[in-house]
């Protein structure tokens, strides 16, 4: 029996703010340091003023969902975020074969048994996606990830760097327990303590990237896992990265 309980409706797009859409899809098992732990999944589309769509950190693909992503643009972009969300880059690509697959530094050799599709590595945003939205790299000792920044309706993009698991969703004690131990439990929901441990040695390099994602002032920060922060982003946003800034 699952730990958690999903966002249903799963693989259907989800409007939160002007040309910015999540999809919630299926439960995950990722393997931890004993055993492995469930996680929720959530993709994010963005449109471009032309039309133009990416996708971040892609959900599976189904053919509804396809369709309903077609009929709002063109898919032009696949991008994941970092080495732990790639998995159904290959399948969106397979879809879409036009679209450039983009990968945080670090993906490729994650990925290499199940794709070995992507165009470019990048740690800036490609021209394509022009002034409308930004591409800051949080770097890491165990991985880097691609924070974006929809300009037009200030919306922060996050993938792992802030978790916010909600206790009524998690029907397992011991998950609730492990999920509090590891800092990533709403309404305090954080980067996980353990992945906080890789940024010894490049803390200085983090908090100004953590800075500049405040600079930002984003209205909105939407997650890859847990609840989203629809209001109050750049409130929230300082209380997650409390303990770099």
């Amino acid at each position: 029996m699952s730990c958690l309980k999903l966002y249903e409706p799963l693989n259907t797009l989800k409007p939160v703010a002007e040309n910015v859409w999540i999809v919630d899809g299926p439960e995950i098992s990722m393997r931890y340091v004993v055993g492995s732990l469930p996680f929720t999944t959530r993709m994010t589309v963005l449109r471009l003023s032309d039309g133009g769509l990416v996708l971040h950190s892609p959900t599976p693909l189904t053919e509804k969902l396809a369709a309903d992503i077609s009929a709002l643009g063109e898919v032009r972009t696949l991008l994941a975020p970092n080495k732990l969300h790639y998995w159904w880059i290959g399948d969106w690509k397979a879809r879409f074969p036009d679209a450039t697959a983009y990968a945080a530094p670090g993906v490729g050799e994650a990925a290499k048994k199940r794709f070995t599709g992507f165009e470019a590595e990048i740690t800036t945003a490609p021209l394509e996606w022009g002034r409308e939205i930004a591409c800051l790299p949080l770097v890491g000792g165990f991985m880097t990830e691609l924070e974006l920044f929809h300009r037009p309706s200030k919306t922060l993009v996050l993938t792992d760097t802030i978790e916010n698991f909600e206790p009524g969703r998690v029907t397992c004690s011991h998950m609730r327990f492990l999920m509090r131990v590891g800092g990533v439990t709403d309404p305090d929901g954080s980067m996980p303590r353990d992945l906080r441990f890789t940024f010894i040695g490049r803390k200085e390099a983090a908090r100004i990237a953590a800075k500049e994602m405040l600079a930002w002032s984003p209205e909105r920060v939407l997650l890859a896992h847990g609840r989203c922060y629809l209001k109050n982003g750049e409130a929230e946003l300082a209380r997650a990265l409390r303990w770099l800034i």
